[in-house]
């Protein structure tokens, strides 16, 4: 019974603390959210728009059978997509950590389940 209750003060006081931080950080409201989907998007465009530019310039210059626009747009988006991916990981590690950071010093010194 003590350990669901110590289980029960821990979950409580970890919405507490998540409520806190929220409250903290007010900056971070909808625009921030539709900044984030802005530097994502762009982080997908700008590759692709430069693929498609290089493939145009590819197809006058140096004409093959295949399409080198369709190519190198295929490739940028590809390139973009990993960015992105690379990008909200980093974020997500960030953010995880500094949630761990936050949560260290509630464990020491307390009695063990």
């Amino acid at each position: 019974m003590a350990k669901s209750a110590n289980k029960m003060t821990d979950a409580v006081g970890e919405r507490a603390r998540r409520k806190l931080r929220a409250r903290q950080e007010t900056q971070r409201g909808i625009w921030f959210g539709l900044g984030m989907f802005g530097v994502i998007g762009w982080s997908v465009a700008i590759p692709m728009l430069i693929g498609v530019a290089l493939g145009i310039w590819l197809d006058r210059t140096r004409p093959t059978t295949f399409s080198w626009t369709l190519t190198l747009l295929v490739l940028g988006i590809a390139l973009g997509c990993l960015n992105a991916w690379l990008w909200v990981s980093r974020e997500r590690e960030a953010l995880e950590k500094r949630e761990g950071d936050e949560g260290e010093g509630r464990g020491k010194g307390s009695r063990e389940d």
